[in-house]
């Protein structure tokens, strides 16, 4: 199946910024967003919604991104604010502060998904599987999600079990394994399902596994 052409942006003239956010569906890890702001004619034949491209081939995009963009910025909201306020408020939250760091104010920006909050009265619009339809949302997803797979493979050293360089944090088997024979980490959302026939954990109880030390 071809892949369908992306558009450079939503609204002529005006400085854009797009965001996408990375690893909502994680069971440990924070949540990362990021935004983006490309000259209105950037191009790349490769570039789409991260998800449905190669480890490799999303680590090169990182970098032309982060050459070509006229502005970028990555945020992250941790696994203990997620807890708090919930997946989706931390997501939102991500992008407001990755907004937040970009040098120039965007004058409007196009949100990958269907919610968000308003920040800053920037003018906004939402679209759903816009990291499929728009460069700047493709390239922020392809920025929030190498970003955070940085973190979680660092991560990984200190708590091997979990083959987090592996699944990124995500509910693989392995994964939901590991939480069943080791217990929790400080990393691991407790408002989540952490295992597949779990009734509900007792965290109090449940040992909580700390970092090797080198």
């Amino acid at each position: 199946m071809k892949k369908p052409e992306l558009l450079p942006f939503f609204k002529l003239k005006q400085n854009e910024a797009g965001c996408d956010e990375a690893g909502r569906g994680c069971l440990a890890g924070p949540v990362f967003a990021a935004a983006v702001v490309l000259p209105a004619d950037f191009y790349h034949p490769y570039l789409t919604d991260s998800k449905i491209l190669s480890e490799q081939k999303r680590d090169k995009l990182r970098i032309i991104i982060e050459k070509t963009a006229i502005d970028w910025a990555v945020a992250s909201v941790d696994n203990n604010e997620i807890d708090k306020i919930n997946i989706l408020n931390a997501s939102i939250l991500a992008m407001h502060k990755a907004i937040e760091q970009l040098k120039t104010k965007p004058e409007f920006l196009i949100i990958d998904g269907n919610k968000f909050k308003p920040f800053q009265n920037i003018p906004y619009q939402c679209i759903v599987k816009g990291d499929g339809k728009y460069f700047s949302i493709a390239a922020a997803s392809i920025l929030a999600k190498t970003h955070r797979d940085e973190f979680m493979k660092k991560k990984s050293e200190e708590f091997p079990e979990y083959l987090w360089n592996k699944n990124k944090g995500y509910p693989t088997k392995q994964h939901r394994e590991a939480i069943k024979n080791f217990g929790i980490t400080l990393l691991h959302r407790k408002s989540y399902r952490l295992l597949d026939e779990q009734l509900q954990i007792n965290f109090k109880e449940n040992k909580i596994i700390h970092p090797q030390k080198s």
